[in-house]
């Protein structure tokens, strides 16, 4: 590895770590749940495996292949990463979170509707993988990935989700995006404000679900505010 390939990767560590905690201070993850950004073609470096929240300034993630066995000490879930970074070029980050409200609809086999502005972002839809049990090998990990499709989100019944972008700073707004979706989703429904609640059109959805404005780096620099590594690139 070249002095700037080193560089590049002690950037993508300290990245990786502060969404960790950041998906960890925002009650989107507890002690399960993990997070990764691809490194190249062949790679990607997922977070430490424990407890996103505690993972401590300067802990190593690992370097994962884009197709292959896991390295030792790495959750069996991480088959999941590599499936969809298998599949899709496009992306350059996974989460897999455990956010409240989006566990509580995936019990009912419901996902989050583009009512807000928030949920425009997944105008392609959501996917729901309806099946609660942990995913630790290869063929079941492959199936969510065909699942999930050309989707950024997935939810899985009683088993938290799987969102996938272009970026890691965009799939960690993203997964918080789905939360407040499922927030927005559940309220209603409690309201009983089911059949009156306006979903957005497609076009509306498309309009609406901009990058423009900074939208994405200002929620970013929000979720990870107060970090202990929090510094400009």
């Amino acid at each position: 590895m070249s002095a700037r390939d080193s560089v590049s990767l002690q950037v993508l560590q300290r990245q990786v770590r502060m969404a960790a905690r950041a998906l960890g201070r925002h009650g989107l993850v507890h002690a399960y749940g993990h997070c990764s950004a691809r490194i190249d073609a062949e790679h990607f470096l997922v977070c430490a495996s424990r407890p996103m929240g505690l993972i401590a300034a300067g802990e190593s993630g690992t370097v994962v292949p884009v197709s292959g066995p896991l390295p030792e000490g790495v959750l069996g879930e991480v088959r999941i990463h590599q499936q969809i970074y298998q599949r899709r070029p496009e992306i350059g980050s996974v989460v897999r979170s455990m956010p409240r409200n989006v566990m509580t609809l995936g019990t009912a086999r419901r996902v989050p509707k583009p009512r807000h502005g928030f949920g425009s972002y997944f105008t392609s839809g959501i996917a729901l993988w309806d099946d609660p049990q942990l995913l630790r090998g290869d063929e079941g990990a492959s199936a969510l990935a065909e699942q999930l499709g050309a989707r950024h989100a997935l939810v899985m019944r009683g088993n938290g989700a799987v969102v996938a972008a272009d970026s890691l700073m965009r799939a960690v707004v993203l997964t918080w995006y789905l939360e407040d979706a499922a927030r927005l989703e559940m309220e209603i429904l409690a309201a009983g404000l089911e059949e009156e609640s306006v979903v957005l059109s497609e076009s509306e959805c498309a309009q609406r679900a901009t990058s423009a404005g900074l939208i994405f780096e200002r929620m970013w620099q929000y979720l990870t505010a107060g970090d202990p590594e929090s510094q400009p690139d």
